[in-house]
């Protein structure tokens, strides 16, 4: 598995990271047993990063990835956490806390649920509007000055907001969805970056399943994000499906799957991208990984580009009440 720093400050960074959240929340129900199996199938391959957040689940996501790596040498993988979404006891969202008395109450059961003694990167999951970025990193970077925390990332935030957090303390990464059919970042997010050298872990990168091409209009159960995504609606579904299957064209043409196709296209924009797969399965990671070894000429890259135009997919990656909260987004 080749590795590379994450920006020009952080750790080394296997060339794709596994999204743990699926294995808890937001996409109906999984196996544990499995769960636990693909992140050892994981790590076993080479992925050193596992991405989570602290209300995953209510914690556990946490709980699993800290049963997962018990007994495991610490060096061998990276924890990257987002703290701050809150939740009531149905699952409902009530908004975000990043005030800095939060932040250290939020690391403190982390650390308790990962049961280790520190995180490598942690990162507002969204910008609380209540606290000022220079705060909320303030606080972060006293953490790493106690030794809880090692990095400090941002997610899902603005270039105008990337800059402030920057001028405070070294950014390493930026997580943000970043898919043929979510593109918005190339056009101020991701400059800004690269300017100030902050590398992007790009998540969805097959549009929650989307186009993965495995989907199918009746896998949704109860539960699952993906029943009010706005891509996943009667009538924008179908039109992002027939996307779906021009993709699929390129992908039989190279004897590789669409999924494969979509995350080589992701990983093709830069060795300052890093994918974040949210597998959820040996089989589903197993082809995942099978990406990296996808080469894409600039022929291929033209014709993925005519068969998903930027900006052809219907419906909004987000609900436009959940929008409101994305920094990213204005």
């Amino acid at each position: 598995m080749h590795k590379h720093p994450l920006g020009k400050t952080g750790p080394q960074v296997s060339a794709l990271g596994l999204g743990c959240m699926g294995m808890s929340d937001m996409y109906g129900p999984s196996d544990r047993a499995e769960s636990i199996a693909t992140i050892h199938a994981a790590l076993d391959a080479g992925i050193n990063l596992l991405d989570t957040g602290d209300f995953y689940g209510m914690g556990h996501n946490e709980m699993l990835i800290g049963e997962a790596i018990k007994g495991l040498k610490r060096d061998d993988f990276l924890l990257s956490v987002k703290f701050g979404a809150l939740r009531d006891p149905s699952g409902a969202w009530l908004g975000y806390d990043a005030r800095p008395a939060a932040i250290r109450n939020f690391v403190a059961y982390s650390l308790q649920r990962l049961g280790v003694d520190h995180i490598d990167i942690y990162r507002p999951a969204r910008l609380d509007p209540n606290v000022p970025i220079e705060d909320q990193i303030g606080a972060i970077s006293d953490l790493i000055k106690a030794g809880y925390i090692r990095h400090i990332g941002l997610s899902e935030v603005g270039a105008d907001t990337i800059r402030r957090a920057a001028a405070v303390h070294p950014i390493v990464d930026l997580q943000i969805e970043y898919s043929l059919i979510s593109r918005g970042i190339e056009n101020s997010i991701l400059p800004a970056c690269r300017e100030l050298g902050i590398g992007i872990t790009a998540y969805g990168v097959l549009s929650r399943g989307l186009i993965s091409g495995h989907w199918q209009k009746d896998n949704v159960q109860k539960g699952d994000f993906r029943t009010i995504s706005p891509r996943f609606q009667a009538g924008n579904v179908e039109k992002n499906l027939e996307l779906v299957e021009a993709l699929r064209g390129i992908a039989d043409a190279k004897g590789v799957s669409v999924a494969q196709i979509a995350i080589a296209w992701v990983a093709a924009q830069g060795k300052d991208i890093v994918p974040v797969v949210g597998a959820r399965r040996r089989d589903r990671l197993t082809e995942a990984l099978g990406a990296l070894s996808v080469e894409l000429s600039q022929a291929d890259m033209a014709a993925i580009d005519r068969a998903v135009p930027k900006d052809a997919a219907a419906g909004g990656r987000y609900p436009e009440a959940q929008l409101t909260h994305l920094d990213s987004e204005k």
